[in-house]
């Protein structure tokens, strides 16, 4: 018998697979690959709200969690998953270089924010305010990450590609089966999917889609990240990937004509050289109005559980949700109140009154 089913292989489910392993319980990833928004994203970690100059929700933690967690899979999948890259917020005026100081001397803040606004220095790039620079954060190369995840479990046999059809999901007590699997848990990380998820629809998960253009740029020659409304992130080799795009309404997986407008719209407001488009991509992010993630028990099944909606921070969030969803399975430890999807059981109670 496992000990757990896990049904999608994003970074949600790709960290709890992980930490299954790391403790030496057998696991079966289930993975038909309708979710892309883990393939899609731009994978920068930072702790920094650059919209408001402020912490994100349990920014510094997650920053001490996630980054040794990766630097840990960078040894035994042997491959770099972590690369150092400046990141700069384009500043829009001379209010908002105040605001970036004052913001720069705040505790917690002061980790990560360089108090000195930097002059612009490249002509190509549309920024006469200059930039605040964020310190200590990066990227993680987030297909080479699933991809060495997913190449691990196949070569452990415990990776199934294919549709996970909770209709044959069988519930007797302790015991879960599944076709010809029996197992004591499973972990629906399904992203957006599991808004078909029957045991899990309840909850309030919304699909914000987002759309990125990878663009050819010889002559732009930057290479940090800037951040100017959406992101221009280097590739190497003159390439960049710029967005994202946040749409609320569109729930089509594939890339639309109107997220290509307004993403071109932005991009030549931000750069003055020419370019030309490689790539439009697409996916829809799994994100919560309170912007918490996901995790936890069923209210009725208590051997049924989701970890999800990490929306765009999902890289820092992955390795610690997983750890306390971990922690709260095999060590009975409760999760943080803010991510315990306890916090809607009121919805639950309306579905099965209705």
């Amino acid at each position: 018998m496992l000990d757990t089913i896990v049904v999608g292989s994003g970074l949600a489910g790709s960290a709890f697979a992980l930490k299954m392993l790391e403790e030496g319980a057998e696991v079966m990833v289930f993975e038909n690959g309708s979710q892309r928004a883990s393939k899609v994203a731009a994978g920068l970690y930072n702790p920094v709200v650059l919209k408001r100059f402020n912490m994100t929700w349990q920014g510094q933690l997650l920053m001490q969690t996630s980054l040794p967690y990766y630097r840990k899979y960078e040894a035994i999948l042997g491959l770099q998953l972590l690369e150092e890259l400046r990141i700069f917020r384009r500043l829009a005026s001379v209010e908002e270089q105040n605001t970036w100081v004052t913001a720069s001397d705040q505790p917690g803040l002061s980790e990560f924010l360089n108090p000195k606004c930097l002059p612009n220095t490249n002509p190509h790039i549309d920024a006469p305010f200059g930039f605040g620079e964020l310190q200590g954060c990066g990227r993680l190369h987030t297909t080479a990450f699933l991809t060495a995840f997913r190449k691990l479990m196949k070569d452990s046999a415990c990776f199934r590609e294919e549709r996970f059809d909770h209709k044959q999901l069988q519930i007797n007590g302790d015991t879960l089966s599944y076709k010809d699997i029996k197992a004591r848990h499973i972990v629906f990380c399904e992203g957006f999917g599991m808004r078909q998820n029957p045991y899990f629809s309840y909850l309030p998960l919304q699909g914000t889609k987002g759309e990125y253009l990878i663009i050819e740029a010889p002559d732009l020659k930057e290479p940090a990240a800037i951040k100017a409304g959406m992101f221009l992130l280097p590739l190497g080799d003159d390439r960049y990937q710029f967005g994202a795009t946040y749409n609320w309404k569109d729930q089509n997986p594939e890339p639309g004509k109107a997220a290509r407008e307004e993403l071109l719209l932005k991009l030549e407001k931000l750069i003055s050289c020419d370019y030309k488009i490689v790539e439009q991509t697409a996916g829809i992010r799994p994100t919560v109005a309170d912007r918490r993630p996901l995790a936890g028990r069923h209210p009725e099944h208590h051997n049924l559980y989701t970890l999800n909606g990490f929306g765009s921070r999902g890289v820092l969030l992955a390795p610690y949700a997983s750890q306390a969803l971990f922690d709260l399975i095999h060590k009975g430890e409760n999760l943080p109140p803010e991510m315990d999807i306890s916090r809607f059981e009121k919805h639950y109670a309306k579905t099965t009154k209705s």
